[in-house]
């Protein structure tokens, strides 16, 4: 390939590296870190020990203060001059890295200079709260201990985050809810979606009108619809509840989103109602690539309807139908604002798929690490999926050229 095809395709490779693989790289390197946002020793990516200067400045000055105050109270003068000579080290300290700000790296010789440091002003903390009624009796301790939490560790794990999620259960829920929510409702449009494309290929009257209207469903955003269907199928005033309960598909119409297997049926249901007509949509394209002359030639021939379609429509259809099942699989799999707003993975984690899952570890616990780690579980599922399908696909367009 010459120079003047790279820079052809040069827009597409950098728009393909920046909105595609960047992310997924990110993704996989805070795997490898136990990265929580709520805990300031593993607030960043560290593979190496670091120092957060502004913690031990602010530490010291606190110390120095509330020692200052209580000085007063110290009445031996080898105590005070024990105090003096802390808050003379500290201060030392402090001037090393005044022209330093946030977190920095330190050297080995530094951090066994704080850490001594620390101890030395445990120990003579300690023996002061022994001795005398001190003011900050309770807050001396708490403030020394955050002279050794400047130092902050690696929080590099490597591979560990992976193999905790061989022992979580809920990772095997979640995967479990994902891939029975993305086989029924998938099934369940396809079969519908197949029914209704072939409605809307009939040449019948108001026939633009009438595929308009079907893709209402579709047009709607998927949290407005979500909660549409939150109100209908609410327990005490929800229509759709009520006439569930009036069949007997429930006992009670406020069981309904409150059972698991009654929250899963709803968030199916609504999914279904919301993207059949989508189905629809790429079915009715493949219909309509089919010559009308081969309907004709199965009709002289004897064939009956039912014999025209498994004989001629499936098969001509079927490079449609996998790639609709293609496109409508991994958006089920990779399912979140649906469940998120009518069920929220409840109850107990019934309706819980990894998006949501990792959604809640992510931003509900601010543990980025493992919640990376969950969604690259979901990376690789969606990759097998959509990998398992173009080969199909493939193969399927090879037999038909």
């Amino acid at each position: 390939m010459g120079v003047k095809e790279w820079l052809f395709i040069l827009p597409t490779v950098l728009i393909i590296g920046i909105f595609s693989l960047w992310p997924v790289l990110q993704s996989l390197t805070y795997t490898f870190f136990d990265y929580r946002l709520n805990d300031q020793q593993k607030a960043g990516l560290y593979l190496s020990e670091r120092f957060n200067v502004s913690l031990f400045n602010e530490t010291q000055m606190y110390i120095a203060m509330f020692l200052d105050e209580d000085l007063a109270n110290i009445s031996n003068e080898q105590d005070q001059e024990q105090v003096s000579k802390l808050k003379t080290e500290l201060l030392a300290v402090d001037k090393d890295f005044s022209n330093q700000k946030g977190i920095i790296k330190i050297s080995k010789q530094q951090k066994t200079e704080i850490e001594n440091l620390h101890k030395e002003a445990k120990m003579l903390i300690t023996a002061l709260n022994g001795k005398y009624e001190l003011i900050h009796k309770e807050d001396l301790p708490a403030l020394v201990a955050d002279l050794q939490n400047s130092i902050i560790p690696s929080n590099f794990i490597g591979l560990k985050g992976y193999k905790q999620v061989l022992s979580d259960n809920r990772i095997g829920i979640a995967l479990w809810n994902t891939s029975f929510f993305t086989v029924l409702s998938v099934f369940f449009e396809l079969v519908l979606g197949l029914g209704l494309a072939l409605v809307l290929n009939k040449t019948i009257f108001g026939q633009g009108m009438i595929r308009t209207a079907s893709l209402i469903p579709w047009a709607i955003p998927t949290a407005v619809a979500a909660l549409m269907w939150s109100y209908l199928f609410n327990g005490s005033s929800g229509i759709v509840a009520h006439f569930f309960e009036a069949v007997g598909l429930v006992d009670k119409s406020q069981n309904l989103l409150l059972s698991g297997s009654g929250a899963m049926a709803s968030t199916i249901l609504a999914d279904v109602w919301k993207t059949t007509p989508y189905m629809a949509l790429l079915l009715l394209a493949g219909l309509q690539n089919i010559p009308h002359s081969l309907y004709e030639a199965a009709s002289i021939d004897g064939a009956s309807k039912i014999q025209s379609f498994f004989k001629v429509t499936l098969p001509l259809l079927k490079p449609s139908i996998l790639v609709a099942l293609l496109f409508r699989t991994l958006d089920a799999f990779r399912v979140f604002d649906l469940i998120f707003v009518l069920t929220g993975g409840g109850p107990g984690g019934e309706t819980e798929t990894m998006s949501i899952y990792a959604y809640k570890v992510m931003f509900g616990q601010t543990n980025f690490g493992y919640g990376s780690i969950i969604v690259m579980i979901m990376f690789v599922c969606v990759a097998c999926i959509a990998i398992l399908f173009v080969k199909f696909l493939g193969a399927n367009l090879m037999e038909k050229n």
